[in-house]
């Protein structure tokens, strides 16, 4: 199918736009032109038939005719004409019809009735011609009966005209629509022009220019949601592409350190023979380093599917107490390891899926843990609320700085820039908790202050 473009489009719809217009406007002027002819053509052949009434009420018709036989064929002045004058049932005393026309058959206005154009009778003839004529009756002055004048005449020469007019009028409309189509074209690519521009400078914009943003002073208004549209897009693709980077340059970075460990170790285990006790001790280190790149790939690999818009998860109505005392079992020993307490507040239940809710509260808890201060408590609390369930995970430790806040649910990112405790943490934690968040359509937030750090998890409530 052929592409129209939209400069052509606009031209035809102002071309088509000015032929109706003018199309229309010609057909009014046409109807008026039409109208007035009819009443000047019934108006002089009134006037006409009128005149020869008054003659024949002075002059006596018979003698007229025969001195000056073609005295009434002047008065017509063209051959177009039909004049009838007679006696109702004889042979008509006067009969001019150069055109040949039937004589038509008609009640006379009376001899005592004056004249209007409401006497004159419209038909058409054979060939389409309109054709007009009227009929009345005059006192003889020869005698008493009454004589009867049947005037007509053919509209050829209104006909003609009329249709030169109309011809004159589309001839005008189609030259007014070429003539507004060309000049709409042109203004329409004229008018395009800030979107060529536009297209131009979204083409300079590359991987190395992502930074760069479309110029609004120099455009149509109309162009102003189009353009922030796109510089919000090119914002979001700014911001994807530098976390892109920053998570290939983390990964990097965390991948390095156990791989850097794992290649240090094992070649100075390989100098020189060792003992049996000096390899296991090797094996053994090599396993944690092991098992903390498996840990990496795993929350990776639960990213990436849990990204995916399709991915579907298992949600059921699950006791908070239950989980609770699950999660404690779980962190009891750590917990006491770092010598801080926990405590749950469990409140009604909650609908979620049971091994993504044990996830997300497992990485919150990990994370309370590594960062609270010695004696401290790690309070767990569950609230109900009109917009569904409420968990709080607060713990007393370092106060977070507010620019680092917002990037805490980030890949890799890690409030302390010295990477302090990064052998403990892959940094995927919280990223994998907001995913778990999206799955399940609720939201996630983060608060520090005055030693106090709070995450806050809202699952949304079971739809009715």
């Amino acid at each position: 199918m052929t592409r129209v473009s939209l400069s052509t489009r606009i031209a035809l719809l102002f071309a088509l736009l000015v032929f109706g217009a003018m199309a229309a406007l010609g057909f009014v002027l046409y109807r008026q032109l039409e109208t007035q002819l009819m009443v000047r053509d019934d108006a002089a052949l009134v006037t006409r038939v009128d005149q020869l009434r008054t003659l024949m009420n002075d002059v006596d018709v018979r003698a007229l005719i025969r001195e000056k036989p073609h005295l009434f064929a002047n008065m017509l002045g063209n051959t177009e004409s039909l004049l009838v004058v007679g006696f109702a049932g004889e042979t008509p005393l006067l009969a001019v019809n150069p055109g040949h026309a039937a004589v038509p058959d008609v009640t006379p206005v009376p001899a005592d009735m004056a004249l209007s154009l409401g006497a004159v009778h419209h038909a058409r003839m054979d060939d389409g011609t309109p054709f007009i004529y009227v009929a009345a009756a005059a006192h003889d002055i020869g005698g008493p009966r009454e004589l009867r004048i049947v005037s007509g005449r053919m509209m050829t020469e209104r006909t003609r005209m009329l249709r030169d007019y109309r011809s004159r009028i589309l001839l005008s409309a189609s030259v007014a629509a070429v003539i507004a189509a060309l000049l709409a074209f042109w203004l329409a690519r004229r008018g395009m022009s800030p979107l060529r521009r536009l297209a131009a400078q979204t083409a300079s914009i590359g991987v190395g220019t992502l930074s760069t943003r479309i110029d609004r002073r120099n455009v149509p208004p109309e162009l102003d949601a189009l353009i922030r549209a796109f510089n919000a897009m090119l914002d979001r693709l700014e911001r994807g592409f530098m976390q892109l980077t920053q998570v290939s340059a983390d990964m990097a970075h965390d991948l390095r350190t156990p791989i850097g460990n794992l290649l240090g170790q094992t070649e100075v285990g390989l100098s020189q023979p060792r003992d049996s006790v000096y390899y296991q001790r090797l094996l053994g280190s090599n396993y944690e380093e092991l098992q903390r790149m498996s840990k990496m790939i795993d929350n990776m690999l639960f990213l990436a599917r849990a990204e995916h818009a399709d991915h579907a998860i298992e949600r059921r109505e699950l006791p908070l107490d239950d989980e609770f005392e699950r999660m404690a079992g779980y962190f009891e020993g750590l917990a006491e390891e770092r010598d801080v307490r926990l405590e749950w507040h469990a409140d009604g239940r909650i609908w979620a899926d049971p091994l993504l809710l044990r996830r997300a509260l497992a990485n919150l808890l990990a994370n309370a843990v590594r960062y609270a201060d010695a004696g401290s408590a790690i309070s767990t609390v569950a609230r109900q609320g009109p917009e569904g369930t409420t968990l709080y995970v607060e713990n007393r430790g370092p106060t977070i700085e507010p620019m680092h806040l917002e990037r805490l649910f980030d890949r890799f990112y890690r409030a302390d820039a010295s990477r302090q405790r990064s052998s403990e943490s892959s940094g995927l934690g919280l990223s994998i908790v907001r995913s778990i968040m999206t799955l399940h359509g609720g939201s996630w937030a983060a608060t520090s202050a005055d030693g106090l750090t709070r995450f806050t998890l809202v699952f949304p409530r079971r739809p009715d």
